[in-house]
């Protein structure tokens, strides 16, 4: 004998047991189990009426999981494509308005700060990666030029190994 079928509850459970998800996402992920006389909607409105599903939580979880190697930009649409209102994804993004210079300048010390760019291609190619990661196109400049510029005053010490 085999396990009995997990009900939609039973499986949404499992899901929010594992990390938070919106009711988007939960509702995704749930639409191929619905079998005739099951009622998705009413699951849904249930868990989030009993708070297990939270987009306040949701967003926090994003940005804690995320912010270390991804741009406003990139958070932003992350947010955005799990169903999350704008207002949610503004206020949320908006207490890490101060820390995208640092954050970019990780993400690039972490990939790039033994190599930095001495040719204009190098330089672009470094630029792509972060923009990629969500960084905005002025605090991309900085960051690479300033490890470029870092490394040409002797700022680098791994030059004496």
């Amino acid at each position: 004998m085999g396990f009995a079928r997990l009900s939609l509850k039973g499986r949404a459970l499992r899901l929010l047991a594992q990390r938070e998800h919106s009711r988007t996402e939960l509702q995704t992920k749930l639409a191929r189990h619905v079998q005739e006389g099951d009622d998705l909607q009413a699951v849904l409105d249930e868990l989030q009426a009993k708070d297990f599903i939270n987009p306040a939580r949701v967003a926090e979880s994003v940005v804690n999981r995320r912010a270390g190697r991804l741009g406003h930009q990139r958070l932003a649409q992350e947010l955005r494509s799990k169903g999350l209102d704008d207002d949610l994804v503004r206020a949320t993004l908006g207490r890490l308005a101060g820390t995208e210079q640092e954050r970019a300048a990780a993400v690039w010390q972490q990939r790039f700060g033994h190599h930095p760019a001495t040719t204009p291609q190098e330089m672009a190619r470094q630029m792509r990666f972060l923009a990629a990661r969500g960084f905005a196109g002025d605090i991309v400049r900085r960051v690479v030029r300033a490890g470029r510029d870092a490394a040409a005053s002797g700022g680098d010490e791994d030059a004496a190994d």
